[in-house]
C-alpha cells in the first residue's frame, strides 16, 4: 500500500539533499550519483526546485479522503475481532467478510465494501485462515485403534496383493 512514515521522512530528506546540491550548483548526473536516486525523479525535483526553490521539495500532507475508521478505531475493532464472533451473536467462530462487515457498522456506523473489509484487514496484519474441517463426533482413539489393528489387514502387501 502507501509509505511508512520512515520511509517519506527519508523520501524527503533526500530531496532537501538534492535542494542542497542545486544550489551549490551540482547538476542533475551528479545528484542521481550521489543519492541513488532515478534520473526523472531528481530531473522532477529540479524542476520543482527551480519553480520554488528547497520548499517545493518539502514533505507535503498526504492527500484524498480521510479514513472512515480511524487507527484507534482500528485497535478498538482488533479487540472484538479477537473477542470472536460467538461473542457477537454467531453461532459459529467462523469471521467472514460480511459478519466484520456488519461489525464495524455496529462499532462505528460505517459500512464498508466487503473489497475494502479485505483491504483493511490486510492493513491491521490479518490473513485468511481456514479452520481444519472435523467432525465435532471424531473419536481419536477409535481412529487410533483401527490404524493398529484393522489398516494392517486392509492395507495391500508387497507386489499389488491385496489381503
Amino acid at each position: 500500500m502507501g509509505q511508512t512514515r520512515a520511509q517519506r521522512q527519508e523520501q524527503e530528506h533526500k530531496r532537501q539533499q538534492a535542494a542542497a546540491m542545486f544550489e551549490a550548483g551540482a547538476r542533475q548526473a551528479q545528484v542521481v550519483t550521489a543519492l541513488g536516486a532515478s534520473r526523472s525523479a531528481v530531473s522532477r525535483w529540479h524542476t520543482a526546485w527551480l519553480a520554488g526553490g528547497p520548499a517545493a521539495l518539502a514533505a507535503r500532507r498526504a492527500t484524498g479522503r480521510p479514513p472512515k475508521v480511524s487507527p484507534e478505531q482500528l485497535l478498538t475493532l482488533e479487540q472484538e475481532l479477537l473477542r470472536g464472533p460467538t461473542a457477537h451473536g454467531y453461532a459459529t467462530e467462523l469471521w467472514t467478510l460480511e459478519r466484520i462487515r456488519r461489525l464495524i457498522h455496529e462499532l462505528f456506523g460505517v459500512w464498508y465494501d466487503p473489497a475494502h473489509v479485505w483491504r483493511l484487514l490486510g492493513r491491521m496484519g490479518w490473513s485468511c485462515q481456514k479452520p481444519a474441517r472435523r467432525a465435532k463426533q471424531r473419536d481419536e482413539a477409535a481412529i487410533a485403534r483401527w490404524h493398529k489393528e484393522r489398516w494392517p489387514q486392509v492395507k495391500k502387501g508387497p507386489g499389488g496383493a491385496g489381503p
